[in-house]
């Protein structure tokens, strides 16, 4: 299939033909990294291997590589090779090239995580499995010890956090779906602290979310995350107050 498609693409000036080809390779990769058994971190042939295996050139090889990595499918390492990347099973991948976001848009981003993430605490809720509730745990612990040391990494430890509640409530397609809301902005997160203004309210909130997942109280977790939610939104949309 990928060799007839080689022929057929150096037979032709077009650059959609080129540009299927490239795709039919990377879904190629994939399939083989499926059939392998290949996990994240496992070592893949090296680009010519692969392009003697699917019969097309060395560069055409590296344009379809070039894009699994940037789906953070496969990873480069120089001097080492190519490894399977940690996003290879995954249904949906975030956008890693986006620029940074304006207020507008973060505002955005808050408010169409409000809509979906409240049904996830309501889930996870119900769920209550004993390796998410232990997972939703530690990452509260981290963000209190963060909290506590004025670590700057906190930022991260919150989005931890609304990640561990999506996986939490069982569905892999839904976790992968908020895991990329997340991941569009991820350094934002730290403007969206800044502008919430308030880590301790913050982090109270979150472990009044945990604490109502635990307990499986699942009209309240919904009540109390899309507030929480809700007050980010409205903190980052608020006039910025002149300094002095």
């Amino acid at each position: 299939m990928i060799r007839s498609l080689a022929m057929q693409t150096a037979m032709s000036q077009g650059p959609v033909a080129r540009s299927n080809l490239t795709s039919d390779l990377a879904a190629a990769v994939v399939r083989m990294v499926e059939e392998r058994g290949l996990e994240p971190g496992m070592r893949l042939d090296s680009q010519r291997e692969l392009a003697a295996h699917f019969g097309v050139a060395v560069p055409t090889m590296r344009e379809a590589l070039r894009r699994l990595e940037g789906l953070g499918m496969l990873s480069f390492r120089h001097g080492s090779g190519i490894y399977v990347g940690p996003h290879v099973n995954r249904s949906v991948v975030p956008n890693g090239v986006l620029p940074p976001a304006d207020r507008e848009r973060l505002v955005e981003l808050v408010a169409a995580r409000a809509l979906i993430e409240p049904a996830i605490a309501e889930r996870a809720a119900q769920v209550r499995d004993p390796e998410g509730i232990a997972r939703l745990e530690a990452v509260l612990a981290q963000a209190r010890e963060r909290l506590e040391s004025g670590d700057e990494d906190l930022w991260r430890t919150n989005i931890d956090l609304h990640r561990a509640i999506a996986a939490a409530a069982g569905n892999r397609i839904v976790a992968e779906v908020l895991d990329s809301l997340l991941l569009i902005h991820a350094e934002d997160q730290r403007r969206i602290l800044a502008l919430h203004g308030d880590p301790q309210t913050d982090y109270a909130e979150h472990a009044e979310i945990v604490r109502l997942i635990v307990a499986g109280r699942t009209k309240e977790v919904t009540q109390v995350m899309r507030r929480h939610l809700t007050d980010v939104a409205g903190a980052i949309s608020a006039p910025t107050p002149p300094a002095g």
